[in-house]
């Protein structure tokens, strides 16, 4: 069991908790507005009134299932494997940064080291998969070489 491992996994799991708190939140408020909205003599007023906090409802739902997708990601990582090739859950080392294979949730700190949290969907998640330590390879112009993967 790696704890640097345990603890960029954990501040994945907080960044999509907060995300989905923040849309539920969002959905909450607008759909507060959207029945605290009476109806006046301005009928259309508060016909756009309604539709735009319906909008808003909507636009924050679409974001709440983005957030849940992204913790369905995680959910399939176990942060106990030690990984030899680039894959879901890998640490990966490198010349040009550290990267923690998942979901991308960018910058992270764990013991004052950085990490970028990037998913295996993303260009250099596509690059990297597979890769083992000692590999090089290149993105849009810029040569990594993999020093080690946990």
């Amino acid at each position: 069991m790696n704890p640097t491992k345990q603890k960029l996994y954990q501040q994945c799991l907080n960044y999509v908790q907060t995300r989905m708190d923040a849309a539920q939140q969002a959905i909450d408020e607008a759909q507060r507005a959207q029945q605290d909205d009476t109806k006046s003599s301005a009928g259309d007023k508060y016909e756009t009134g309604r539709e735009m906090a319906q909008q808003e409802t909507n636009r924050n739902m679409a974001q709440l299932a983005e957030a849940n997708k992204l913790k369905i990601a995680l959910n399939t990582i176990n942060p106990n494997v030690v990984a030899n090739q680039v894959d879901n859950g890998a640490i990966v080392l490198t010349n040009n940064g550290n990267f923690y294979i998942g979901i991308s949730a960018g910058a992270l700190v764990v013991d004052e080291v950085s990490y970028f949290a990037v998913s295996l969907a993303s260009p250099i998640g596509i690059k990297m998969r597979g890769l083992k330590a000692g590999t090089k390879f290149n993105l849009n112009g810029k040569d990594y070489s993999i020093s080690q993967v946990i």
